[in-house]
C-alpha cells in the first residue's frame, strides 16, 4: 500500500467516524464500524461489547428510551444487526488481539466515544465545507476521538505487517467523556497479561509536527450528581409550607465554591449543570446539581469530594429537604513511565513529519485511561500516555474542533515503531 493509499484510507475511516459521532455508551455504530475494519484487517482474537467490560462497574449509562433512539439510528445509518445485538444494553467497545508468537504483550488504548454538543455550520469550518459533518443533531467529534479510533486501526494493521513478536491488543474503550468507560475496561480482565501499555491523544494544545512521548499531570476527578428534594406549596398562599429545593441547591453551589484549597497542590470544584422547579407559583420540590471535583493527586481529589459531600449534605438540611448522591463518573492521576517515554522519544527523532520532539508535558486536564494506565502499573508492568500534535482550529470541547489529517499518519508512524520497538528492547 503506498502512502498516499495509506493516507486517504485513514481520511476516509476518520471522516465516516466524524459525521456519525455518539456520546458514552451509545457507540453502536462506531462499534459496528470498527468491527467491520478489524474483520477486514484480519485479528486473532475480537472482544466485543460485555466481553470488554466489567459490568459493575459502568457508571452513568443513558436509560432504556435513550439507549433504543441512538441504538436505531445506528441501524439506520448502516451499523450491522448482528454487531447490534452484541451491544444491547449500552455495551459498546471492542478489542482486538494479533498473536504473533513469543514476546510481552503490548496494547495500545483509544476512546471512541463524541460529545454532546452541536457541530458548527460555518463555512470556514472544513467538516462543514466539505461534507462530513455530524449527522446527529446536538453531538459531534470535538475532542479527537475519531481519529483516536482511525489510529488504532491503522497501527493495528502496521503491526500485522511488521516484524513485531509478542502479542498486541487495541482497546477501544467506550465513555472517556463521561469518564465512565475506562474503570469498566480496566477491570474487565484484559489486561492482567499486559507488560506495556500505550495510550494516545491528539491535539492537546500542540500543532502538527510536535509529538509528547509522555503526557502528565492528570487531574484526579470526580462526576457527582446531586439531587434535592423539598416540599411542595404555593408560592403565595402558603410560602412557609414549603421546603425549598432550590435554595438548598443555591446555598450548596455558593459553599462548594469556598471549600478551602490544599496545600498538597491543585484542586479544583464545578457546578457544571443546575436546575429544578416548575413554575413560578410554586415552591420549587426538585433541583439538582451535576458537578465535579478534581485533584492534582486521587488523595487530593478525595479531600474535595468529602468536603464537596459534606456541603451538599449540609445544605439540604439547612433548607429542610433531603440530598441524594450518586457517582457519574471517576478517574485517578496518573504518570508516565519513564521507559516508555525514552523510547516513544527515540523513535519521534525519526518518525517522519515530526518536527519537535517533546519529551514530557503535563496535561492539567483528567482522562479515564488512567484506569488502564494505573492497572498495568499494579501489575508490575510499564504505561505511558503520548500526545500527537496536530493543527486544531478550535479549543478541544469546542463547536469548530477540527484536526489536520496529516496528523492521523504521523501518529500511526510513531506509534506503530514505538510497539515494535517496545516489545524488542522490553524496558
Amino acid at each position: 500500500m503506498s502512502q498516499q493509499t495509506s493516507r486517504d484510507r485513514l481520511v476516509s475511516l476518520r471522516r465516516d467516524l466524524h459525521r456519525h459521532p455518539e456520546p458514552a455508551w451509545r457507540e453502536f455504530y462506531t462499534t459496528s464500524r470498527i468491527v467491520d475494519e478489524l474483520e477486514s484487517i484480519g485479528v486473532d482474537e475480537l472482544y466485543v461489547g460485555p466481553e470488554v467490560l466489567a459490568q459493575e462497574e459502568r457508571m452513568s449509562v443513558p436509560d432504556d428510551d435513550e439507549l433504543e433512539t441512538w441504538y436505531e439510528q445506528a441501524r439506520e445509518a448502516g451499523a450491522r444487526e448482528d454487531v447490534l445485538e452484541r451491544l444491547d444494553g449500552g455495551n459498546t467497545g471492542a478489542i482486538a488481539v494479533l498473536d504473533r508468537g513469543e514476546g510481552p504483550t503490548v496494547a495500545l488504548r483509544v476512546d471512541i466515544d463524541g460529545l454532546l454538543r452541536e457541530e458548527s455550520t460555518d463555512e470556514d469550518h472544513v467538516p462543514a465545507a466539505e461534507g462530513f459533518r455530524s449527522e446527529h443533531a446536538g453531538a459531534m467529534h470535538a475532542c479527537g476521538h475519531d481519529s483516536h479510533i482511525t489510529m488504532g486501526i491503522g497501527v493495528l494493521e502496521a503491526i500485522k505487517d511488521s516484524d513485531f513478536e509478542g502479542t498486541f491488543k487495541v482497546l477501544f474503550q467506550p465513555g472517556e467523556e463521561m469518564v465512565a468507560g475506562g474503570k469498566p475496561m480496566a477491570k474487565s480482565g484484559h489486561l492482567d497479561d499486559v507488560d506495556y501499555l500505550l495510550a494516545v491523544h491528539i491535539g492537546l494544545d500542540h500543532p502538527t509536527g510536535e509529538v509528547v512521548a509522555g503526557v502528565d499531570g492528570f487531574l484526579a476527578v470526580d462526576h457527582f450528581l446531586a439531587e434535592f428534594t423539598g416540599q411542595p406549596a404555593h408560592a403565595g398562599g402558603q410560602p412557609n409550607a414549603g421546603e425549598n429545593a432550590i435554595q438548598a441547591m443555591a446555598t450548596a453551589i455558593q459553599n462548594l465554591y469556598a471549600i478551602p484549597r490544599h496545600e498538597d497542590g491543585p484542586t479544583r470544584i464545578n457546578a457544571g449543570q443546575v436546575g429544578g422547579g416548575t413554575a413560578t407559583n410554586i415552591i420549587p420540590e426538585q433541583a439538582f446539581i451535576d458537578g465535579e471535583v478534581r485533584g492534582e493527586t486521587t488523595e487530593l481529589k478525595d479531600y474535595m469530594k468529602e468536603r464537596a459531600e459534606r456541603v451538599l449534605e449540609n445544605a439540604a438540611t439547612m433548607h429542610g429537604c433531603s440530598v441524594e448522591l450518586s457517582a457519574e463518573g471517576e478517574a485517578p492521576s496518573a504518570e508516565s513511565d519513564e521507559g516508555l517515554v525514552e523510547i516513544v522519544h527515540d523513535v519521534s527523532l525519526n518518525t517522519s513529519g515530526v518536527e519537535n520532539p517533546i519529551r514530557r508535558d503535563t496535561l492539567g486536564g483528567s482522562e479515564d485511561a488512567t484506569y488502564l494506565m494505573q492497572e498495568v502499573q499494579g501489575n508490575g508492568g510499564l504505561a505511558a500516555y503520548v500526545g500527537v500534535g496536530t493543527d486544531h482550529p478550535g479549543g478541544h470541547h469546542t463547536a469548530t474542533f477540527d484536526v489536520d489529517e496529516d496528523s492521523l499518519q504521523i501518529g500511526v508512524d510513531l506509534l506503530s515503531t514505538s510497539i515494535t520497538e517496545i516489545a524488542q528492547q522490553r524496558p
